[in-house]
């Protein structure tokens, strides 16, 4: 009759380097303050900034484009304060229409 474990496959078990990978193994994946679910949730907070930079560099550009602007005429830049700031000359009167 056969013995339910094998001889080669209980000293494998009992290898003690294989036992200290196993549980090195199971310590970095689940226990460790940087275990893997850590790990991917800064990889998804990673790849949200990289966006958001995306983003902000874009606006940056634009508004620095718009300044040039702004610098080169002063028309452009009363005009400008006048559409961004609602300003006036003291003979004028301003409607605003606001659209739902």
């Amino acid at each position: 009759m056969k013995p339910l474990i094998s001889k080669k496959l209980f000293t494998t078990i009992a290898n003690k380097y294989l036992v200290a990978f196993l549980v090195f193994s199971v310590w970095m994946i689940f226990i460790d303050d940087n275990n893997i679910f850590f790990l991917r949730k800064n990889v998804n907070k990673l790849k949200e900034y990289r966006v958001e930079k995306a983003y902000f560099l874009e606006k940056i550009r634009n508004d620095s484009i718009r300044l040039r602007e702004m610098k080169a005429n002063s028309k452009n830049l009363e005009k400008f304060a006048r559409e961004e700031f609602l300003m006036k000359k003291k003979d004028e009167d301003i409607f605003l229409i606001i659209e739902k």
